[in-house]
């Protein structure tokens, strides 16, 4: 049986019934087992009193940090606590919804192992909600695997402690986004196999329109500032690169309707052919 150092970034959000349903997952396996949150600087005290009750729960800690320091740091700072040989990521914002999760890890062959994600419990109206939606179908393990390193996600991932001391997160990725990317990019040169199981952990969590749009231009603008490194890792980049004709028009039109596209994606009706205009154009302008 593997001995399992599972490790939770989390920001903003309550991790205290995760944390807890995969501490009686692990006592009923009978393994070595520990699982430390690393609280990365969250402003919401609620939610900080909520996981400072992790402390309570055998061989669980919350560790919380009064400085954010990014979404790849936070995962380095937590792989440095880890004591044992297989690390576990789960993002603090994942759902357990299956008896068997940790005995399907423990089960699996590899040294990086996906499990992937579903999405449940759809919000009317909520641009996240219906974009996740449409993209389901894409979250399979059969699809990923397709695309093992461009389909490598961190929200929920098995891995060889010392494969990640050696591959650790890029901390030039200080905001959203990519920073798995790259990681995936870095694994696939060193020949390093992404083994894709269905596994998943469940997204419920939609934060409002408004809060969607403004991570998803910060995710545009880190693909942006990393472009040259992402180049074959990104559909975007590669619709960019295929369709330049087209993009100049979706350039020139981005400047004359962003800001109405951006009213409209924010507001109790957004569409979804609309977002994916301003994704273009956004990224075009920067």
């Amino acid at each position: 049986m593997k001995d399992l150092s599972i490790l939770i970034p989390t920001y903003n959000d309550e991790c205290l019934e995760l944390v807890s349903a995969l501490q009686q997952q692990a006592v009923a396996l009978g393994i070595n087992y520990e699982i430390i949150v690393a609280d990365d600087g969250s402003t919401l005290q609620n939610v900080l009193q909520t996981n400072q009750q992790i402390n309570a729960l055998a061989d669980c800690r919350m560790i919380a940090r009064n400085v954010n320091v990014g979404r790849a740091a936070i995962r380095n700072f937590l792989v440095q606590q880890a004591q044992y040989e297989w690390v576990l990521f789960i993002d603090g914002d994942m759902t357990m919804h299956r008896d068997d999760y940790l005995r399907s890890y423990l089960a699996a062959e590899g040294e990086v192992v996906c499990g992937g994600v579903v999405i449940k419990g759809g919000v009317k109206g909520n641009l996240r909600s219906m974009y996740e939606a449409r993209h389901e179908q894409e979250h399979t393990a059969v699809r990923r695997q397709q695309h093992p390193y461009q389909d490598f996600h961190t929200a929920n991932f098995l891995i060889h402690r010392t494969t990640m001391t050696t591959h650790l997160f890029d901390e030039r990725f200080r905001h959203y986004g990519y920073e798995d990317v790259l990681l995936g990019k870095r694994l696939e040169q060193d020949g390093i196999p992404i083994q894709h199981i269905d596994n998943p952990l469940s997204f419920e969590v939609y934060e409002t329109n408004e809060a969607f749009v403004s991570k998803t231009e910060e995710g545009l603008r880190t693909l942006h500032q990393f472009r040259e490194e992402l180049r074959g890792y990104s559909r975007l980049l590669d619709f960019v690169e295929r369709h330049r004709a087209l993009t100049i028009l979706v350039k020139c039109w981005h400047r004359i309707a962003g800001k109405w596209e951006r009213h409209q994606l924010t507001g109790n009706a957004p569409n979804l052919r609309i977002f994916s205009l301003y994704r273009l154009g956004y990224f075009l302008q920067l």
